[in-house]
This record gives structure tokens, sequence and C-alpha cells, in this order.
């Protein structure tokens, strides 16, 4: 891996942006299913619904890691601000600083954009995870509970 990258993901990248996600989803133990993460992605860039930056390997385009941003507004703050839904480095590129370089580049691009803040959750068996984050400055949430509601 000589030259590394974070870019804009966009619609020309969707095939092979579609076999990380699918293996994203793997990794949180969910069915593969490579023809509903093209379909789910294809939507997302259809309709302007998310960001996605992705690492690369510039000498033979290769996809090694990507994050997805979900823009939203905080009534609270007054502003917008984004959640940081999906970051995933495949396990050949781990321990390399990628992830940590795709989170400079979300909060550069927060900055950048004026957004109040960047919002993420992740699994609480998710050490390597939490970690990360922790040392890149994000504060683990001890003023609200948060729900969810399955439909």
């Amino acid at each position: 891996m000589k030259k590394i990258e974070i870019n804009k993901a966009d619609i020309h990248n969707l095939d092979e942006l579609s076999l990380i996600f699918d293996e994203y989803r793997i990794f949180y133990e969910k069915k593969s299913d490579l023809k509903g993460a093209k379909e789910f992605l294809l939507d997302r860039f259809l309709n302007f619904q998310s960001i996605i930056f992705v690492a690369m390997d510039k000498e033979n385009d290769t996809i090694f890691g990507f994050t997805q941003l979900y823009p939203t507004f905080s009534s609270l703050s007054m502003g917008r601000a984004i959640i940081l839904n999906d970051l995933y480095v495949k396990k050949e590129y781990r321990r390399l600083g990628i992830a940590k370089s795709l989170l400079k580049h979300v909060k550069d691009f927060a900055t950048h954009s004026n957004l109040k803040y960047v919002e993420l959750s992740t699994a609480i068996t998710n050490k390597n995870a939490q970690s990360l984050y922790e040392t890149f400055g994000f504060e683990r949430e001890t003023e609200f509970y948060h729900y969810s509601l399955n439909i």
C-alpha cells in the first residue's frame, strides 16, 4: 500500500463500496446481502441522504475502509449535525491508522461545514472502536439515555 487517500465516495464507487458495506454488515452479524447492500447505497446516492468517505489505495483504486454520515439537526443547539453511522476498515488494513484518518476527515468535514457536533454509537462489545473514539476525543454520553423502537 503506497498511497492512501480519503475521498468522498460517489456513484462511480458503488460496486466496490457495496462489497465492503456488505462485509461491514457481516461484521455486525447480519446476513450477507450484496444485492440489498448495493440497492441501499444506490438509494442513498440518488436521494443525497448520506455522505460517504472512502479510504483507498490509489495505486490500484481499492477501497479498504469507509465511513457513512447521515445529516441531522439539533433543536437544542439549533444547528446542523451529523450521525456517524458506519465506520469500517477491512481486517487486513487495521492497526495502520486508517480509522483514525477517516475520523480526522469526518472532523475536518464537520468543522468546515459549521456543524454543531458529530454523534455516533457502537456496540457495547466493540472495545477497540470505543478506545479509538475516546482517544480521538469523543465522549461517552452520560446525560441522556438513547432508546430505539423497532418497527
